[in-house]
């Protein structure tokens, strides 16, 4: 992941409990460790690294009803959806885009 993404990791004293991992106008990957959700930290990653970027995609799962939720609160509208052929999961996804 390291090589070809712009990785930024979110700590607590001296512990990691996040990530988000961009590659050009994609998020690659956005984890936040399951305990600490809920404190803005998922927010100040997103935002800090793509302020600068006019346009922001990403995939999600259509499953995952709290990270839709998220994304949409963070200006990002559903443009695509997939049945999960195109992804390693095999697993039904949204394309989000947010356009400035």
């Amino acid at each position: 992941m390291l090589p070809r993404q712009q990785v930024t990791v979110a700590e607590a004293g001296k512990v990691i409990v996040g990530f988000i991992a961009v590659s050009g106008e994609w998020v690659e990957q956005l984890y936040l460790d399951p305990a600490w959700t809920g404190q803005g930290i998922g927010s100040q990653l997103l935002i800090d690294t793509t302020a600068a970027l006019p346009v922001v995609r990403l995939h999600c799962f259509q499953a995952n009803t709290g990270a839709r939720r998220f994304y949409e609160r963070h200006g990002f509208i559903a443009e695509g959806f997939g049945d999960g052929t195109n992804n390693e999961e095999g697993l039904p996804d949204i394309l989000f885009v947010r356009r400035r």
